[in-house]
């Protein structure tokens, strides 16, 4: 059963832009942190960015936030991550995330362990 379901994906030209989105369609409790997160061929997985749902603070994962931005559209249950000027590096299955545990009860980070509800995935993919 999908809870998050993750779309946006595709692939573009080296400095081209998606718009990724991740909608909660079956999530039986209300989140406090969505993030997002990507995994490229033989890599590991890493995180691009988190936020808290409450009040939408951001956290991005270093040297992401200068071409990548976290959103959300409350009313439509839905988190968004804004990507531009995307590189060949930036191709990866980039997959959202929820959970309801706030890093030192403060805010959301986008590690792994923190989360416990995944979407399917989108894949970006970015041609030179």
């Amino acid at each position: 059963q999908v809870h998050l379901l993750n779309s946006g994906g595709g692939s573009v030209q080296d400095g081209g832009s998606l718009k990724l989105t991740c909608v909660d369609v079956g999530l039986i409790y209300t989140p406090k942190c969505v993030a997002w997160f990507r995994q490229a061929p033989g890599k590991e997985r890493e995180g691009v960015a988190a936020i808290r749902t409450a009040d939408g603070h951001t956290k991005y994962v270093a040297s992401m936030s200068d071409r990548f931005t976290i959103s959300q559209d409350s009313s439509k249950n839905t988190v968004i991550l804004q990507m531009v000027n995307l590189k060949p590096e930036d191709t990866a299955r980039y997959t959202c995330a929820a959970g309801s545990t706030l890093y030192n009860d403060d805010y959301c980070i986008a590690s792994p362990n923190f989360y416990d509800t995944w979407g399917q995935g989108t894949q970006v993919t970015v041609s030179s």
